[in-house]
């Protein structure tokens, strides 16, 4: 057990320290695992979860597709003639943003409204760097609410075996969905308040966008409606909203061939998928069967038991607030990975710990600019523009908005989900 930790324990300070090669620190740490027995070659395949491989890599692409289509811009325009100043323009790009997160990945979010907000920002001559926060952490509080919001939330569904509709209404209970819109509702108002000097006038505007095909917004739409029915599917292959995903994907692709006629068609969305993510994964799926398999796994839910001293709420209170100061500063991807498996070993509510973790560790990424990967697009799109992001900028949003959604959700959670 002790080398199996060991391995892991050196992984994850290399992923810390070398950004950059983390998907290959991940890959070469799975084989290690392999090649040095702490997993053996007959539990290579279980441990991989391709259903979330195949969705996160569906979804994707189908995305890029949907991006390409300009429908999100010819949506975000109408948001913005429809607000009356600039606070609540801010606002609502950033409410706007996150309904979107909650079904497609943050980091094509954050991709399709920046430059949406970035443009407005300029004709209105102010400062877009408040915009963009907002949209990043609106983007990441939402990426939560569903199955398909986020990779933790896939990653989740998986462990838990949770269905699209069980992020909705699980065990006979309002879910984690309402959890993380009371934290949307709540952190508006803090947005609002943040941007209270905004207040001069939007002078309305013809829309300039044109959407180019509607075909992928259906596709979009196809992927959910196939989701929430495969939900209702029982004894279905663990690989079905994978198989969802990619289906409708290699259609999309199909069609553009068809219509377009070009190899960047094609290829473009095929581009658009983070096979880096992908692989990081992959890896993770091998490290974490490695030491589930060496015993790692069950010696840390000992071990969190003890600390939780048997006591729900206590246990609760540690997972959320530790995987907000974790995630913080570090990717959430790898300690979601981690802490699935020990949360499941504990024995104790299960269902309140999953949503703590998952709350937790997706809302955590707000505080810092590099706490989640739409915060780094955010200010990469930013810097591009010649615009710099201060840390202090950042804080000054970040903080107050993690701290009202997480306040509210952890509240929300206790209340309905834990034990009283």
């Amino acid at each position: 057990m002790i080398p199996a930790l060991i391995l892991f324990a050196l992984t994850y300070v290399l992923i810390l320290a070398f950004g950059k090669y983390r998907t290959y620190v991940a890959l070469g740490s799975g084989i290690l695992f392999i090649v040095f027995q702490m997993l053996s070659l007959n539990n290579v395949m279980s441990s991989i979860d391709f259903n979330v491989l195949l969705m996160i890599a569906g979804s994707m692409g189908l995305v890029q597709l949907f991006i390409d289509s300009k429908m999100p811009d010819l949506l975000a325009e109408l948001i913005i003639n429809k607000v009356k100043n600039v606070q609540m323009a801010a606002v609502a790009l950033a409410l706007f943003a996150g309904i979107i997160s909650a079904f497609v990945d943050n980091v094509a979010t954050v991709l399709m409204v920046a430059p949406v907000a970035i443009q407005m920002c300029k004709k209105l001559d102010t400062n877009p760097v408040p915009f963009i926060i907002g949209i990043a952490v609106s983007s990441n509080l939402q990426g939560a609410a569903t199955l398909v919001g986020d990779t933790t939330a896939i990653m989740l569904g998986g462990e838990a075996g949770m269905s699209f509709l069980d992020f909705f209404w699980y065990d006979g209970k309002p879910s984690i969905f309402f959890a993380v819109e009371l934290g949307a509702i709540v952190s508006a108002f803090i947005l609002a308040f943040i941007f209270r000097k905004e207040k001069q006038p939007i002078p309305k505007q013809k829309s300039t966008t044109k959407v180019t095909d509607y075909v992928p917004t259906v596709l979009l739409f196809a992927m959910l409606a196939l989701l929430i029915g495969a939900s209702f599917i029982e004894n279905k292959p663990d690989i079905t909203n994978g198989l969802i995903c990619c289906a409708l994907l290699v259609i999309g692709l199909v069609y553009n061939a068809i219509k377009y006629k070009t190899k960047e068609s094609v290829i473009g969305p095929l581009k658009a998928i983070d096979f880096q993510t992908l692989g990081l994964l992959l890896g993770l799926f091998l490290m974490i069967g490695g030491i589930t398999e060496q015993g790692v796994i069950d010696e840390a839910a000992n071990l969190l038991a003890k600390l939780g001293n048997g006591n729900e709420f206590l246990l609760f209170t540690i997972i959320v607030w530790a995987s907000v100061l974790i995630s913080a500063f570090i990717d959430n991807i790898p300690y979601v990975a981690t802490m699935l498996p020990i949360i499941t070993g504990l024995g104790i509510n299960p269902t309140l710990l999953y949503f703590g973790l998952l709350s937790g560790a997706t809302l955590g990424g707000n505080c810092t600019p590099i706490g989640a990967s739409a915060n780094i697009t955010g200010t990469a799109i930013l810097r591009k523009a010649g615009y710099e992001v201060k840390n202090k900028d950042f804080f000054k949003i970040g903080i107050p908005f993690t701290l009202a959604a997480v306040i509210s959700a952890y509240v929300y959670l206790w209340v309905v989900y834990g034990t009283h």
